[in-house]
């Protein structure tokens, strides 16, 4: 690609001056945003959507199961996407994507129109979602690097940690279809600082189609099978019968075949020689079980509050809002921490915050006050605000700046994956123990939130080792060319 493109990444940089990099931040953030508002609000227009279709809790499920699977499978193809289109075709896709997904989920007559949607709207969150930190740890220099994710994350919870709150409103208001349409502004934005800040360029500031690398769509295949059937198959726990487990065998003999594609592909979608660097390997351990206990209860949250506690939607959704905002302000300070502290710390820190304020829920009862609700959920978020600038420079900056796209994606789709069955896991769980405390169902949502606390809490070890032996805090005047020598152990 010649730098005479008008959109090439000096010419751009030269246009904007200093200011450039954070512009560009800024713009991918706006499109992470509307994904990540299109997977929360959602979950607060499900008792509404489930009494319309006639759903059942295993079915409702899908709605926020399917798009996280959705989310799952998509997300390993954006390394591949970014090399062959580059950041400006490939962001431009997945927003209008995303906003084709909104609007005819808004518009759909059926459950199966509905989910179709979900499914569309998974499918380009997932792209979108590993780009961010590949654009920091590129455009920013190290003593930025965790400032950058701090400010990318304070826009990023903003809108979702709103959204439950918004849904509410609007589902009061003008009923569920409402909620679709949200997203629509926030891409209609990303596509308009897009057009005028992303680069026509590949990570690193390569020239696109400039690599004959080949799409593995065998894996991809192998890969979607395994999510859909291990998913389906937890679904289908809740009644346990042959075909849960025969789900579940394809689930693992598909998984399995995967993982031996990759390692002997010539262009795998996952890099399994990165998981060798054992910073990255314990941020993947991290990743996975931190989303499987933080979106399992992104899921159970808005649920308990509206049957268990017989909350109205938009109380509901107001309870939560004060931990969202105090999660926006911590994740700046937590981006800061990360450019000081070791990563490790600051990882087991924070999960341990989130165990713990899962665990506080499982004290609430009828008679408990709102603001102890919000309390004990703003525990949590600052758990969550230490967490996620560490998480993800702390797993993928010792890479090498070539494997820095697969490793965002990689630490992103495990992440992902534990969501998706996190939020299955949930649904399952929450069913069985409301059949067994068909008289005391608050009992049962307690036993939920103690599952999702102690898996939360085996992450903690994984955390604690994320930091080499013998690592320190990387030097602040550090250039942004400079890397750590690798670490295999």
């Amino acid at each position: 690609m010649s730098t005479s493109h008008p959109h090439a990444l000096s010419i751009l940089q030269e246009r904007h001056g200093r200011a450039y990099r954070w512009r560009v931040l800024i713009t991918v953030m706006v499109g992470t945003m509307a994904s990540l508002m299109a997977s929360t609000i959602v979950n607060v227009a499900l008792p509404d959507m489930s009494h319309v279709f006639a759903l059942g809790q295993e079915r409702a499920q899908w709605l926020s199961a399917g798009f996280m699977a959705a989310v799952t499978i998509s997300m390993l193809t954006t390394p591949w996407l970014l090399g062959r289109f580059g950041y400006r075709h490939t962001y431009f896709a997945a927003v209008c994507l995303l906003m084709v997904g909104g609007v005819a989920g808004g518009l759909g007559q059926s459950f199966e129109m509905v989910l179709a949607m979900r499914v569309v709207e998974g499918l380009a969150a997932g792209v979108m979602q590993p780009i961010p930190p590949v654009i920091v740890l590129h455009i920013f220099g190290r003593q930025e690097q965790g400032k950058a994710m701090g400010i990318f994350g304070f826009g990023v919870v903003l809108a979702p940690a709103m959204g439950p709150s918004i849904g509410g409103v609007l589902v009061e208001a003008f009923g569920w279809r409402s909620i679709f349409f949200v997203v629509v502004p926030f891409c209609l934005a990303a596509l308009a600082l897009g057009r005028k800040y992303l680069p026509h360029t590949s990570p690193g500031a390569e020239a696109v189609n400039q690599h004959d690398r080949r799409f593995d769509l065998i894996g991809l295949a192998l890969l979607s099978v395994a999510v859909v059937s291990g998913l389906n198959g937890l679904v289908h726990l809740h009644t346990p019968s042959l075909y849960a487990y025969v789900l579940l065998a394809v689930c693992a003999v598909s998984s399995a075949v995967f993982i031996w594609r990759q390692r002997h592909a010539e262009h795998p979608l996952m890099e399994f020689k990165l998981f060798d660097i054992r910073a990255f390997r314990m941020g993947a351990c991290v990743a996975f079980i931190y989303g499987m206990a933080l979106f399992g209860s992104t899921y159970l949250v808005p649920v308990f509050m509206q049957i268990g506690l017989k909350l109205p939607p938009s109380q509901a959704g107001a309870v939560l809002l004060p931990a969202g905002i105090v999660l926006a302000f911590v994740l700046p300070v937590g981006g800061r921490l990360a450019d000081r502290f070791p990563f490790n710390r600051l990882v087991a820190f924070g999960i341990t915050l989130l165990a713990l304020s899962f665990w506080l829920m499982a004290t609430v009862g009828y008679t408990t006050s709102l603001w102890i609700i919000t309390a004990f959920a703003i525990v949590g978020r600052i758990g969550l605000g230490t967490v996620l600038p560490s998480l993800n420079l702390g797993a993928i900056r010792r890479l090498p700046m070539t494997s820095i796209s697969h490793g965002s994606s990689a630490i992103n789709f495990l992440r992902q994956l534990g969501g998706a069955v996190g939020v299955s896991l949930a649904g399952i769980v929450l069913e069985w123990r409301l059949k067994v405390h068909a008289d005391a169902p608050l009992r049962a949502f307690h036993e939920t939130f103690l599952l999702l606390g102690g898996i939360c809490a085996l992450a903690i070890v994984a955390g604690w080792r994320m930091q080499p032996p013998g690592a320190g805090v990387v030097r602040r005047d550090a250039p942004m060319s400079e890397h750590q020598p690798t670490d295999i152990t």
